[in-house]
């Protein structure tokens, strides 16, 4: 006896409810995309910079180097996002690390790493490769991808090495502010005939490099170890071709005053009484004449 067919109106009721199950998981996969990439969008919208400007009067203590378009006093505040957007950045969030990094040298994988998005990685390395760079956890702070609250977060974890004048080069010398080249190989030749700084401030001894100039650059430099010694330990004959000295009759004159001076009176200021030195000598011999 064969087999009993089901009638045909079941047939096609089966095929009628299979389509709508697959249009249905279809429709719902679709739904799930959408609002995944809706709310992605979200948190990249609220990863851009949020501080905004509010003008306040300058009795509420509002920092006065900071004004609104129209001259007032005005303070800064983090812009305010909607609760559904707080919602979906705290449900959407991606895992973020919090690490030490040079904003300089860090590669596009790990900018991702540290909270930013593949966009705002590829910015920051672009403006790299321009010739731009952060010299300052500040300048960081400034770049248009960087909002307030991810450099609250990273600022601890910003490492920008400082420049060291006993190993630079020109180049690193030229890429300090207010330098260039011109300065850059005055500071490499300066150290040169010293034989290594004992001091950031003997910069300054340099002609035409000022204390304002110095400034704007001291909490970028650091002064490593060098075998330099301070003048007063120089031998007689080497005293003339100090480049703060340079006169043979100076350095004879300083010989002197070390033998007949004990050497407690063995000072910058003391050489200048004693009529050896210029003013200007002795402010430039003064500011590194102690041993480290």
């Amino acid at each position: 006896m064969g087999k009993k067919e089901k009638p045909e109106g079941e047939h096609s009721a089966f095929k009628a409810g299979a389509v709508s199950l697959a249009f249905l998981i279809i429709g719902y996969q679709s739904a799930l995309f959408v609002h995944r990439a809706a709310a992605l969008r979200i948190i990249a919208n609220e990863d851009r910079p949020d501080t905004v400007y509010i003008p306040v009067p300058a009795l509420r203590g509002a920092d006065s180097t900071v004004t609104s378009g129209e001259g007032m006093p005005a303070a800064r505040r983090s812009g305010r996002h909607a609760p559904q957007a707080r919602a979906v950045t705290r449900t959407y969030r991606r895992k973020v690390e919090n690490f030490r990094f040079n904003p300089n040298t860090a590669s596009a994988d790990e900018l991702q790493r540290l909270g930013f998005s593949e966009k705002q990685a590829a910015s920051i390395i672009a403006y790299r490769e321009k010739g731009g760079r952060f010299r300052r956890k500040s300048d960081f702070a400034k770049s248009y991808v960087v909002a307030d609250s991810v450099f609250r977060r990273l600022e601890p974890y910003i490492d920008i090495p400082k420049t060291d004048i006993n190993r630079a080069d020109s180049a690193a010398f030229d890429a300090l502010p207010g330098i260039g080249p011109w300065f850059a190989a005055r500071m490499v030749a300066y150290r040169e005939q010293l034989g290594g700084y004992r001091c950031p401030e003997q910069l300054m001894n340099i002609w035409r490099f000022d204390e304002e100039k110095f400034n704007a650059l001291k909490d970028l430099i650091i002064c490593g170890p060098s075998p330099a010694k301070p003048f007063w330990e120089w031998e007689d004959d080497a005293l003339g071709s100090h480049p703060d000295i340079r006169s043979a009759s100076v350095a004879r004159s300083i010989g002197l005053y070390r033998r007949h001076h004990p050497r407690e009176e063995w000072t910058a200021q003391g050489l200048f009484d004693a009529g050896v030195v210029s003013g200007e000598q002795a402010l430039k011999l003064g500011r590194c004449e102690k041993s480290n």
